[in-house]
């Protein structure tokens, strides 16, 4: 059946609930869990424009891997708690649902599983969000979403 599960996480409560799914079916099919989290690259324009260490852009990056290798530590814990063995957790930069795919592609991952929403913005109309859109469009592989 599947014997590597990729879940990529925000932390959000949708993507809480989609490790839940992805701890159960890890369990009944005795697959690893690669849990990722990718933040977005802000460039020195963007940074000047949120006002943020104008003069330090490069930290913004910095601070984002960090808070991202805090949202993969707990998504680990949460999947340790839950039973499953073989858990390995990743940080990425770049765009979500690139980045999801290509990681997938190049680590022979055989199922996606993430939320249906995350923490990106809101209020655009879809019943999915943008990165589960994508990734369901763009994947070479099942991916459920939950």
């Amino acid at each position: 059946m599947f014997t590597h599960i990729l879940a990529p996480y925000d932390g959000s409560k949708n993507a809480d609930r989609a490790l839940e799914k992805a701890a159960q079916l890890a369990k009944l099919t005795d697959a690893s869990i690669s849990l990722l989290t990718v933040f977005r690259h802000h460039s020195m324009l963007e940074a000047s424009l949120s006002m943020v260490r104008v003069n330090d852009p490069g930290r913004i990056d910095d601070a984002m891997r960090e808070h991202a290798s805090g949202i993969v530590a707990h998504g680990k814990q949460l999947l340790i708690d839950a039973g499953v063995a073989n858990v390995r957790g990743f940080v990425r930069s770049g765009r979500p649902a690139r980045e999801i795919n290509q990681f997938a592609i190049k680590h022979g991952v055989d199922l996606i599983i993430l939320g249906s929403r995350g923490l990106g913005a809101s209020g655009d109309g879809y019943l999915l969000g943008s990165v589960s859109h994508k990734v369901t469009g763009l994947s070479k592989c099942p991916v459920l979403v939950v």
